[in-house]
């Protein structure tokens, strides 16, 4: 099991990177989850996303600003909180990682093509399971 994890995590932090390149090519690898996470979520404070991701404020700082500076999200104000900041994603960084997420999801069917559905409902399934007991 510990191999074939290793494999796997080692495949999806390749696939990341070329997904952020697909995104845009000045794009980080880590800051491509920040933007799935908004497009999932919507708009978030950089705290959220910060413990979501797994790093502190600083770093949350450094990789907004670059996402900012190609064009990718945005901060507006919290109208439930006006001192706050939300981050949200732009028109240009939802279109950008739609089509990415797309091509991914196109990309899984046809390498899962040739199995029976519920085997790929179960392997969705046990991974949700394996998620959720890493999450803890």
């Amino acid at each position: 099991m510990e191999r074939e994890l290793t494999v796997l995590f080692r495949r999806a932090r390749a696939g990341q990177a070329e997904m952020a390149r697909e995104v845009h090519p000045d794009l980080e690898s880590a800051a491509y989850g920040l933007l799935v996470r908004l497009g999932e979520r919507g708009p978030q404070r950089a705290t959220d996303l910060a413990g979501y991701i797994g790093v502190g404020k600083a770093t949350m700082s450094r990789q907004l600003r670059a996402l900012e500076g190609l064009g990718l999200v945005a901060r507006e104000r919290d109208p439930a909180d006006g001192r706050a900041w939300l981050v949200t994603l732009t028109a240009e960084g939802r279109d950008r990682v739609g089509r990415v997420r797309e091509a991914r999801r196109a990309g899984y069917a046809r390498r899962l093509a040739d199995w029976e559905p519920t085997a790929v409902e179960e392997l969705a399934r046990l991974l949700r399971e394996l998620n959720r007991g890493l999450e803890r």
